[in-house]
């Protein structure tokens, strides 16, 4: 097989990856093509995008790989009904029809939606968990390492600890549903007033703001919670088999009031509980990680799932030095399943051709896997809309905009390939100046659209990061939290609480500082990610400092921008102050249509 084509798709954030030798050549969410969020359809977009990367058609295809056993998933289903039955007699119904059209008949579903597929390129299957390990496993520097893999459920696994080796990669371990980490914080970011699967980042950030008063009730009442980490949830509190709610009357006695309904004020039992579960989660995750160290020998680790995206957990697993090393699968969620189903049959093929050799710092390539554009594309869509824009060179672009952020205005940036996964690593980014006081509200209020103690991400040269942030490994996909240097802070008065602390100066970086004086940190090298550097670089030189505020190029309820049309319609319709795509540069002020109708349909998430 050279071609492989993995695919995740019909239950969340559907996506596309290509291998070609074994090396990935492209992988994309169709969110960033359809401009639906988290997008759960056949990924057509992202198919199409993959194929024209590799200048290849559905049949040159070897084999298309889907993330998941649908057949195994649906006796879930099944079983799960019946054990409550008849009080999920309610959501059974809505279900049905889509399993018996085109989920249980897959291998059909999928050639439908390919016409053009081969015959003799056959459609394979990986479980849920092996499409997460293999995404976190053989795309990582590490020769040998365990691996831990954390989301809501598969099948039916919703934890595992594996170890892999060369092109092996074996499950040793694994917890079932309705048991599961991921379930269980999705049940608090409900109630809370988030949308499961795309609010738990929400939930992390508002966590600092309360107080870990519910621990011991979640302890005493929810979950019970073994030395290995495995957990056992007490179902009478949670609805999900039941219903489609997740948590019940009894849940919200339990945290003293019904669930928040969105777009209410938070009160500070909200911050509570976000706090309360966050201790919890972190907690579990640390007795997962010691127990795969245990079990597997290894000094390395790997981790994909859902959870994995928890990056205040990841910090303390690395902080707490359990592994010499941790690697994270960028796109950890189930977008990543597309390329770890299509690594998963490269590597563990039994007619496989060649042994697996590791890249460093990974074979990701900076998680730069989609689209990019041409100057002369760019500009046939700046002309279509009749924008107003200069055309520099390289090294003036570089300068202006870093001039620009100096000066504390908000600048889009635009350049080279669209990221995979969730994060913005600086590729299709908002760029401001940690250092002003007042960057983080305004980017969050007119620009985000979104709740003001939301925090920012700093991207920091590589080499310095150690002179601002206690960080000692390497974390250029934004997925390690780690405290502020105690030199880069500031004394904070201790008798404000919740919300009151956004307005406290904690740090001389404050726009990219939370309320618990840690960050986000992605730290950046010349080697993976050259223009991005050089900004960076550039804005040292004119400041002296080697940190930019970072987060991602979109506004609530949007997608992250995939396309030069994408980019036009997010920044007119906003208060980012300049547009830098490509070598062009924009001012939103001189834009004849401001305001101009998005090409997305923002909803609250």
């Amino acid at each position: 097989m050279r071609h492989i084509l993995g695919i995740s798709a019909y239950y969340h954030d559907s996506a596309a990856a290509l291998l070609s030798d074994g090396k990935i050549i492209a992988a994309a969410q169709e969110e960033r093509f359809s401009r639906k969020k988290n997008d759960e359809r056949f990924p057509h977009h992202a198919v199409a995008f993959c194929l024209k990367q590799s200048c290849l058609t559905e049949s040159d295809l070897d084999a298309v790989v889907f993330y998941d056993k649908p057949i195994i998933k649906f006796t879930r289903l099944l079983e799960s009904y019946l054990a409550v039955a008849p009080s999920g007699w309610s959501t059974f119904p809505r279900t049905l029809p889509s399993w018996l059209g085109e989920k249980l008949n897959l291998p059909n579903t999928l050639r439908y939606e390919m016409p053009k597929l081969s015959i003799h390129s056959p459609i394979l299957f990986t479980e849920h968990h092996q499409a997460h390990a293999a995404s976190a496993f053989f795309p990582s520097p590490f020769e040998e390492a365990a691996v831990l893999t954390v989301d809501g459920v598969g099948e039916w696994a919703t934890t595992t600890i594996g170890v892999g080796r060369g092109n092996e990669l074996d499950i040793l371990e694994e917890l079932k549903f309705p048991h599961s980490l991921g379930l269980l914080y999705s049940a608090f970011t409900a109630y809370c007033g988030f949308r499961i699967n795309s609010g738990e980042y929400k939930m992390m950030g508002l966590a600092p703001y309360g107080e870990p008063r519910f621990v011991k009730a979640i302890y005493d009442h929810l979950v019970d919670v073994k030395d290995d980490g495995s957990l056992q949830l007490n179902l009478e509190y949670f609805d999900f088999l039941r219903g489609l709610r997740m948590t019940n009357s009894k849940f919200n006695t339990l945290f003293g009031g019904p669930p928040r309904q969105p777009e209410t004020p938070f009160e500070q039992r909200h911050m509570d509980v976000a706090r309360s579960i966050q201790t919890v989660t972190e907690e579990i995750m640390l007795r997962l990680a010691r127990h795969a160290r245990e079990v597997t020998g290894k000094k390395n680790l790997c981790m994909a799932g859902g959870v994995a995206l928890n990056c205040v957990a990841n910090g303390r697993i690395l902080r707490e030095k359990i592994f010499e090393h941790i690697w994270i699968q960028p796109a950890a969620g189930d977008a990543g399943g597309a390329l770890g189903a299509a690594l998963a049959v490269w590597h563990m093929h039994k007619n496989h051709p060649q042994p697996r050799t590791t890249m460093q710092p990974d074979a990701m390539q900076g998680g730069f896997l989609g689209p990019e554009f041409s100057d002369d594309e760019i500009e046939t869509v700046l002309k279509s809309h009749q924008a107003v824009y200069r055309k520099l060179d390289r090294e003036s672009l570089l300068d202006e905009v870093a001039t620009l952020l100096a000066n504390e205005r908000i600048v889009g940036w635009v350049q080279g390939r669209m990221e995979f996964g969730p994060r913005a690593l600086g590729h299709r980014s908002i760029l401001g100046d940690p250092r002003s006081p007042h960057m983080q509200s305004a980017i969050n209020l007119k620009v985000k659209f979104r709740e003001s103690f939301r925090p920012f991400a700093p991207a920091v040269l590589r080499e310095r990061a150690a002179e601002f942030f206690e960080l000692d490994e390497e974390s250029p996909y934004m997925l390690l939290v780690a405290p502020i240097h105690p030199s880069q802070r500031l004394e904070t008065s201790p008798t404000a609480t919740g919300l009151e602390r956004l307005k406290q100066l904690r740090s001389r970086l404050p726009a990219i500082t939370h309320v618990d004086d840690s960050a986000r940190v992605q730290t950046v090298t010349a080697e993976q990610n050259p223009l991005f550097y050089a900004i960076i670089k550039r804005f040292e030189a004119k400041t002296g400092c080697p940190v930019l505020m970072n987060t991602s190029f979109n506004v609530r309820g949007e997608p992250v921008v995939c396309s030069p049309d994408d980019a036009y319609r997010c920044f007119v319709n906003t208060e980012i102050d300049f547009l830098a795509i490509g070598n062009f540069l924009l001012e939103r002020t001189s834009q004849p249509h401001l305001g101009v109708k998005p090409s997305f349909h923002p909803v609250p998430d």
